[in-house]
């Protein structure tokens, strides 16, 4: 492999890290980070591959912003390698891999999504290693390689419900192509489904128990129809992806799918993983608006199929690497230094990220003049941020819905004493008696992001200790 891309690939790993070393941990960030001190085979939000990695970062650097998100700058260096190398087996000869490699790491989503950890960041890797394995399928043959695939599949559906769109993108292109309707009428098909589903099955049983909660909530995002407005959504969704794949690897990307779609074997394979989660995107739109981040699976196959067209167009290579770099330099300066002069309300960075620490310092000295015992939240984002900041001897508990399914300890004996709730301001009073304790807020350069109100409380059951010293 090229010396120059590895060491390239080296220098944007270490960005990478040093930019999850720096960077605040989010609010949803925050909450999988409990979701790691409990682990288990699923989660009332979704699936549990995330508690796992944040799990194992912890335990390899400790507690920090960086042990939380360790392993995603990683797993997307070993990810552009796996493109790389899916690249050089499907259209050999023609750099066609070391390209889609280079135009996935100047992509936004990637740039945003290998320093943050969330549910999209395992799932985008075992969805790019299913991805190399099917490559070298193609190439070589062997079913061993579709067995391979099967297990990295169950993955990506334990990283997320969504992988099981890259089970059914990988189903259709062995049906509609000589050689995967060869490999059916083999058991090494079969058995690599079989491996995929045999991964989940902890976590069907979980949801089994819990009534398919996890599984339900999920699939009720579907649920509700509203074609009024679907093509505001649809806006926003195409919108959203030209600005996180930046303009130009975007268009690249269109091209790249609509001629790989009348391509040959590994076209087509790329043009179904595009188009089976994108259709699913696209459907999603009528019955509500589709997170920027979700379309993430999309861009390995798209990247690839773009390299496939313009591998060796040098110029407009190089064009669409510097403008996509710089996009996400420029994202990076905004995050860390406040680079561009947005104003602190409307900036969507500091209304994930700035003032926790503060807001958390003003919280406890608030505990303390109230000589109350527990800290209790009734968001999950607040919840989180306070127990991920809050002093160690701190009790935090938390208030029925989704911390039932987390295996918390009940707080029996807490509930009748005296407890100080941070609720934000926007959210209506608390539904039991509260007495108002003051009001608190969260600053980015000395000016509000959001407001708090404190109430002295005591939280009625159910309770659960969500830290305790």
């Amino acid at each position: 492999m090229n010396r120059l891309a590895l060491t390239a690939l080296l220098g944007l790993t270490i960005l990478r890290l040093l930019m999850a070393h720096a960077v605040p941990l989010t609010p949803d960030e925050a909450y999988y980070t409990i979701w790691s001190q409990h682990l288990q085979a699923d989660y009332y939000d979704d699936a549990p591959m995330i508690a796992y990695w944040i799990h194992l970062g912890i335990v390899l650097v400790g507690r920090s912003a960086l042990g939380v998100r360790l392993v995603g700058p990683l797993a997307a260096a070993c990810g552009s390698v796996l493109l790389w190398r899916a690249g050089e087996d499907m259209f050999p000869g023609r750099q066609v891999g070391l390209t889609a490699a280079a135009l996935l790491n100047a992509t936004l989503m990637l740039g945003a999504g290998s320093v943050l950890m969330t549910p999209d960041t395992p799932l985008l890797f075992f969805w790019t290693a299913t991805l190399a394995a099917m490559a070298r399928f193609i190439a070589s043959g062997q079913d061993r390689w579709l067995l391979v695939a099967g297990v990295l599949a169950g993955a990506a559906m334990l990283s997320k419900y969504t992988g099981l769109l890259l089970v059914a993108a990988i189903g259709l292109w062995l049906l509609t192509n000589p050689q995967g309707r060869a490999a059916l009428r083999r058991p090494a098909a079969w058995a690599g489904l079989a491996l995929a589903g045999l991964l989940c099955l902890p976590m069907i049983v979980w949801n089994i128990e819990y009534h398919e909660v996890s599984f339900l909530k999920q699939g009720g995002r579907v649920a509700q129809f509203a074609p009024g407005s679907a093509l505001n959504h649809l806006g926003e969704l195409i919108g959203g992806q030209m600005g996180l794949a930046t303009p130009l690897i975007f268009a690249l990307m269109a091209v790249g799918v609509w001629r790989a779609a009348r391509g040959g074997p590994a076209g087509r394979l790329l043009a179904w993983l595009v188009i089976v989660p994108g259709a699913l995107f696209i459907e999603h739109v009528l019955s509500g608006r589709v997170q920027a981040n979700w379309p993430a699976i999309l861009y390995p196959a798209a990247a690839l199929a773009a390299a496939s067209c313009y591998a060796g167009r040098h110029t407009l290579i190089g064009l669409a690497l510097a403008s996509g770099l710089a996009v996400t330099l420029l994202v990076y300066g905004q995050v860390i230094y406040g680079v561009l002069p947005i104003p602190p309300q409307r900036d969507p960075v500091a209304l994930q990220l700035a003032g926790w620490s503060r807001l958390a310092h003003t919280v406890a000295n608030r505990l303390s003049a109230e000589n109350a015992d527990y800290v209790a939240a009734d968001d999950y984002a607040t919840a989180a941020e306070l127990a991920w900041h809050m002093p160690p001897d701190t009790v935090i508990l938390v208030h029925g819905g989704r911390w039932a399914y987390f295996g918390l300890p009940v707080a029996r004996d807490l509930t009748d004493r005296a407890g100080l709730l941070v609720q934000k301001s926007d959210r209506p009073p608390p539904a039991f008696p509260a007495l108002p304790a003051g009001d608190a807020q969260r600053l980015k350069f000395g000016v509000p992001v959001a407001r708090y109100h404190l109430f002295r409380v005591s939280l009625p059951a159910p309770a659960y200790v969500l830290k305790a010293p």
